[in-house]
């Protein structure tokens, strides 16, 4: 698999860039660039040749490309430069042909997959017929060929210093800053900027949520204080109110006593309603409740006394011997029932403080 620095070269070939594939070659002196790219498997000279690249062609070999190098059918940089030389003619020939034989004249006898070698394309299709001078007008024209071989020479020459003294202007390539590397950074400097501002966003969100959630639990504590202190109130007005019957009651209770069980005035027929209950219309505890309030039971002796004064005032028999002549006919039992349960629990109550 190609490093990074190949896939360089490999697009610097590619695009035809002499310049900066001299220029990257000369920095990075230790790139290797016998590779193979693609399903073809070709080198870097098999791309030159194609394309009839003779600058890059003479670049690659002076940096040690291998001219003999197989694609994936066999065929060498060479066998590419012969074909490409047969279909374009003589300048293909001069530019490619001519200097890979000259650095490695093996690569003529090099056979490819189909057993074919470069020599035998040249030589079967009478290329040099073709497109060369003859032997005999060769040697009749020495002016001729002293021209050719000094444009050989100079065409050498030109290559070995071509774009030698580029680098003091190709300064994009100090720092191999080319339009991909360039769009790498920037791609990489907007997703780190955005990076940035999205953990930024985050933590504001999460601040806001926070804040937020704080503001919430003081509504929330706020309004538990508020209730509980409503819910106090209510509950000490519903005393006050409770203590405030209780007390009318019992104030009641109190003056239907003298006024029915003391008073010499109190002479009619007493029905159950004229009977001067605690509670008229409650149980017994509800009478017993009202009876026992505002009474002091810590102060025992005090209690106990309270409590002989009612159960002589709910005592059945004497109950019976200041009131039972009086009573209607149609109300007698239940009054009597109603004036023995609450003198039961009267006693009951005497009998715990024993």
């Amino acid at each position: 698999m190609a490093s990074r620095k190949q896939k360089k070269v490999w697009r610097y070939v590619e695009e035809g860039s002499l310049l900066k594939l001299k220029s990257y070659l000369r920095k990075h002196r230790d790139v290797e660039v016998n590779f193979a790219q693609g399903k073809r498997r070709r080198g870097v000279l098999h791309v030159v040749c194609s394309h009839g690249d003779d600058a890059l062609l003479r670049l690659l070999l002076k940096h040690g490309a291998d001219p003999l190098h197989k694609d994936r059918n066999g065929d060498t940089p060479l066998h590419l430069a012969a074909k490409r030389a047969l279909k374009h003619g003589k300048a293909d020939y001069d530019d490619l042909v001519v200097p890979l034989r000259k650095h490695c004249p093996a690569a003529l006898s090099v056979r490819n997959n189909a057993g074919v070698t470069p020599h035998e394309l040249l030589q079967g299709l009478s290329f040099e017929q073709k497109w060369r001078p003859s032997n005999f007008a060769r040697r009749s024209d020495p002016e001729q060929e002293w021209r050719e071989k000094l444009l050989g020479e100079c065409q050498d020459e030109f290559f070995e210093t071509f774009g030698q003294y580029d680098e003091d202007f190709l300064r994009y390539d100090e720092d191999e800053a080319d339009f991909a590397d360039w769009a790498d950074r920037i791609r990489s400097e907007y997703e780190t900027k955005r990076q940035a501002r999205a953990t930024a966003d985050r933590k504001g969100r999460r601040k806001k949520e926070e804040k937020n959630e704080e503001e919430e639990e003081r509504q929330r504590r706020e309004l538990h204080a508020r209730l509980e202190k409503e819910h106090q109130e209510y509950l000490e007005r519903a005393s006050r109110k409770k203590d405030e019957t209780q007390t009318r009651k019992k104030r009641r209770y109190e003056e239907r006593c003298d006024a029915v069980f003391v008073s010499s005035s109190s002479a009619g027929v007493l029905g159950y309603e004229d009977i001067p209950w605690p509670a008229p219309r409650g149980s017994v505890n509800d009478m017993i409740a009202v009876i026992l309030h505002g009474v002091d039971r810590t102060d025992t002796d005090a209690f106990r006394k309270f409590l002989r004064r009612q159960q002589a005032l709910w005592h059945p028999d004497k109950f019976a011997q200041r009131c039972g002549g009086r009573l209607q006919d149609r109300d007698k039992q239940k009054i009597t029932g109603t004036v023995t349960a609450l003198s039961q629990e009267l006693n009951r109550l005497a009998q715990s403080l024993r």
